[in-house]
């Protein structure tokens, strides 16, 4: 029972390592046995199959007094499907995609308030967008002025902290 339960310490040990070391030993194997086993060989499956066998041997001999052979194979049976679901796991993570990061094209076109007046002379005053739902204060000019807490729309995004804004005519 004690070796079982050092091969599932020894796999704890390379989880935590693999969190750790995020990645430095995953691209060692890449290419083995002509990319057959890609994902199979990375540190996290092979620590959650060395774990998982380790503890349901050590399972299988304490709880079912069962016999080395008999608790090696229940516990490479179990280690294999751990394998497998840690196998599963990374690959979904790693297909999920995120949104695109917002850009400075994305306000052209949307509204909202001045908050600092805008000045007549081509001086800039501020104004209150939404970027990606999130509220964002801007460096605003506009061809005329525009009083304090008047309604704009974006024409134009001269830089990432400044826009070109008309007053909303209504």
């Amino acid at each position: 029972m004690v070796w079982f339960l050092g091969l599932g310490m020894t796999g704890v040990a390379l989880l935590a390592l693999s969190l750790l070391f995020d990645g430095v030993l995953d691209g060692v194997l890449d290419g083995a046995l002509g990319s057959a086993l890609d994902g199979w060989l990375s540190l996290p499956v092979i620590a959650g199959f060395l774990a998982m066998t380790g503890f349901a041997g050590a399972v299988a001999t304490g709880a079912a007094d069962a016999g080395p052979a008999v608790a090696t194979t229940a516990g490479a049976v179990c280690g294999v499907g751990t394998a497998w679901l840690t196998y599963r796991f990374s690959r979904v993570l790693m297909r999920d995609q995120t949104d695109l990061t917002p850009t400075g094209d994305d306000l052209v076109g949307t509204s909202g308030n001045v908050v600092t007046a805008i000045p007549a002379d081509g001086g800039y005053g501020e104004v209150l967008l939404r970027l990606a739902g999130q509220p964002v204060k801007f460096a605003a000019r506009s061809a005329g002025p525009v009083a304090r807490g008047a309604e704009v729309w974006v024409e134009a995004v001269p830089s990432a902290t400044s826009v070109v804004v008309r007053p909303v005519d209504r």
